[in-house]
């Protein structure tokens, strides 16, 4: 909202300035733009902008719906979990809580500025070391978690079907991961961006003189309200597009993924995690 107000306030007072300078010096003879040329750009420029917000907003909507899946695929990985193992095997109940809700924990900062291994739970020092040395730490989860269950199919503590059965909602995790990682990674192609943001500049630098001689100075604040329009549909596109940070407009990824984790430990060992939590602070745009 601060780049929306700057930049009306400028194109503001831009347009005062053309309305004195032409009012004043007489050049309205001069200044004789068809209207009807500024409409057609107008909807031309619309075209464009709807395209922007649609593609924008999918890519918002996509991500809540793999984290909302994430979210119910954990939940059934921790329920296949509870009723293939014994009830008195806690160290695997508890290890299996652990790698699950840190591969949600690891995914959260892993799609913004990578991972903090600060913000997992359970985490001894020797397997932080080896956290450390990789880049990719809910790959790394996800393939402890993978190999747990090879071996405990291996040695006859899983049977083929349960293996079979939870081997799907392992696969699950990893199919998550990859479509985060394709909207992270696939921005609204960058001319498109800029060919865009172009377009308004000039529209909005010529409007003043295409209003000024029908409107006089009212053309000033009519000036500013169309650009606040289309200015603001643009930057409003640009801020939804990458879900995964920390703005207002963003997917609350980190509160989801503790959620995840209250989910899993109670489905796990009927108990929350001792760890608190302290809700995540996104930044608000005013």
């Amino acid at each position: 909202m601060v780049r929306i107000v700057r930049a009306v306030g400028v194109m503001g007072v831009y347009s005062l300035v053309v309305c004195v300078i032409i009012e004043q010096l007489g050049w309205d003879e001069y200044v004789m733009l068809n209207t009807s040329i500024f409409s057609l750009l107008g909807v031309i420029l619309s075209i464009f902008l709807v395209f922007r917000t649609n593609s924008a907003y999918d890519r918002w909507w996509e991500a809540r719906k793999q984290w909302g899946a994430l979210v119910n695929n954990t939940r059934n990985f921790a329920i296949y979990v509870d009723s293939m193992y014994p009830e008195e095997d806690q160290d695997t109940r508890h290890w299996m809580a652990v790698h699950i809700s840190n591969f949600c924990l690891a995914l959260v900062e892993h799609l913004r500025e990578g991972t903090k291994l600060d913000k997992l739970v359970y985490l001894p020092k020797e397997e932080r070391a080896a956290y450390e040395n990789k880049d990719h730490v809910p790959n790394y989860i996800s393939q402890q978690l993978f190999k747990k269950l090879a071996a405990d199919h291996r040695s006859g503590t899983l049977n083929e079907g349960d293996y079979i059965n939870i081997k799907a909602q392992h696969q699950s995790l990893l199919d998550i991961l990859g479509a985060c990682e394709r909207i992270k990674k696939t921005p609204i192609p960058f001319s498109y961006a800029v060919y865009l943001k172009m377009f308004i500049t000039a529209y909005g630098i010529l409007l003043p003189f295409a209003l000024v001689t029908s409107f006089h100075f009212a053309a000033v604040p009519l000036a500013m309200l169309l650009f606040f329009a289309l200015l603001g549909v643009e930057l409003l596109g640009e801020e939804i597009e990458d879900p995964f940070g920390l703005d207002c407009n963003d997917l609350p990824t980190g509160d989801i993924a503790h959620t995840i984790k209250k989910n899993v430990f109670e489905i796990l060992e009927d108990r929350k995690p001792v760890e608190s939590h302290e809700r995540e602070l996104y930044e608000k745009v005013f």
